[in-house]
């Protein structure tokens, strides 16, 4: 194979692990199973809400824990896959186990423990595939790489939510002998995932370059020297209120928007009386009109600049967030949801360009991973304020609403970031 061959097979195996994993995120987290969860476990959309709030927010304190400790194994350790292999079989596995939760209460606790493992080792394995990417690409090509990986993490949510729709919940009968009476139609889904999920990602394991096992540390020297290296980054953030003020801000709407991405599914189903079907055909709409948004605003991105594209975006999701907290008719609600969708992926993107922008260049790795925990050490505040004001004022409205506290606290703090050294965000 030529070079230009294999670095483009490298580059492939890298992006379809995003397409992987991303059917997790989408089917699994945010509109199928924690619907089904709800409504057809728990038995009552709010206190199923509720307690899958308190499984993911759950999960995302865990994952704030480890970071920084498998952050470092991922800079001084050498190889990665192996770590990445290993987390994926455990978030495959579990991941299929909720095949076996029935539509009874007495499952759970099985559907609680398998959610937050594998969202465990979902999240911990972004952690070391995101610190892949200086191996994979080359230097003038980064930004492009992590942006088709982003691509097509939104098209691989879409195609195997396309699919389950197809195959699974809509065919009446049900295809393949499954039960819709006791909703195996649904929880097929899980086992669909697992197989999704595990089959693409073994291009990666296949064709893409990783660090030698030369550049490696002993497990213990490699966590000493990755702590050491955060407890400097933490003790000089306060000489660089730029970066302090943007990762804060940052930290808050991604936490909103991670909140979001939980719980949509079932605010669609308890608020508006959404079925599967529908949800499953909302749900593709979304990832669409975000992948819309996505490649329009990285436009205003490079005109404007990062810093009002990012305000722009949460303006929006702000504007239309509240608005749908005041509506009762469902086809106004589509509407605006997917009106909404649009302003999710320039909010991610341009906050990684914006951040691109303000760090040195030669600290930029390490800002990026700072940037990682940041966002991660409070990731379980909003999913669980979302669950708590939930089933305290027994409505998603109310829980919703928290989520629009994420965007305005992390807007406002963003207005105060002024970037002004050389090569940073020419915006004001």
């Amino acid at each position: 194979m030529t070079g230009t061959a294999h670095r483009r097979s490298s580059i492939v195996g890298w992006c379809l692990y995003d397409w992987a994993n991303s059917a997790y995120s989408t089917v699994m987290l945010t509109f199928v199973f924690s619907v089904y969860f709800a409504k057809g476990v728990v038995g009552d959309e709010a206190e199923g809400s509720g307690m899958w709030g308190f499984a993911i927010g759950a999960a995302g304190l865990a994952v704030a824990l480890l970071a920084p400790i498998l952050g470092a194994i991922a800079d001084h350790a050498g190889p990665r896959k192996p770590w990445i292999g290993a987390l994926t079989l455990i978030a495959v596995l579990a991941t299929a186990g909720l095949w076996f939760a029935e539509p009874d209460r007495a499952f759970i606790p099985l559907v609680i423990t398998l959610v937050v493992i594998s969202s465990i080792t979902f999240e911990i394995g972004q952690v070391f595939y995101n610190a892949m990417l200086p191996t994979v690409a080359p230097r003038h090509m980064l930004g492009r790489m992590s942006g088709w990986g982003w691509g097509i993490g939104y098209i691989g949510g879409l195609a195997c939510l396309a699919l389950a729709l197809a195959l699974l919940i809509m065919p009446d009968p049900a295809l393949f002998g499954l039960d819709r009476g006791n909703q195996e139609h649904v929880r097929a889904t899980a086992i669909l995932v697992a197989l999704w999920y595990g089959l693409f990602s073994v291009p990666l394991f296949l064709w893409t370059d990783d660090k030698p096992w030369g550049e490696s540390r002993p497990l213990g020297a490699a966590i000493a020297a990755g702590l050491k290296q955060l407890k400097h980054s933490l003790r000089s953030l306060p000489g660089k209120p730029t970066l302090m003020r943007f990762l804060i801000a940052s930290a808050l709407y991604r936490d909103g928007l991670g909140t979001l991405f939980a719980v949509g599914g079932l605010y669609a189903a308890g608020s508006f009386g959404m079925d599967f079907d529908e949800i499953l055909i909302f749900a593709i709409g979304l990832n669409l009109t975000a992948g819309i948004g996505a490649i329009a605003f990285s436009w205003v991105d490079d005109r404007v600049g990062a810093k009002p594209t990012i305000l722009i975006s949460l303006a929006g999701l702000i504007g239309f967030s509240t608005t749908i907290l005041f509506i009762t008719d469902k086809t106004l609600f589509i509407g605006l949801a997917l009106a909404l969708g649009i302003f999710v992926g320039p909010t991610q993107s341009a906050s990684r360009s914006l951040l691109a922008r303000i760090s040195p260049p030669e600290l930029t790795t390490e800002m990026f991973g700072l940037y990682a925990l940041t966002g991660k050490s409070i990731a379980f505040l909003g999913p669980i304020l979302f669950g708590w004001v939930t089933l305290w004022t027994d409505s998603q409205r109310w829980g919703l609403a928290t989520v629009i506290c994420f965007f305005l606290a992390g807007a406002l703090i963003l207005l105060t970031v002024r970037p002004t050294t050389a090569g940073d965000d020419p915006s004001p």
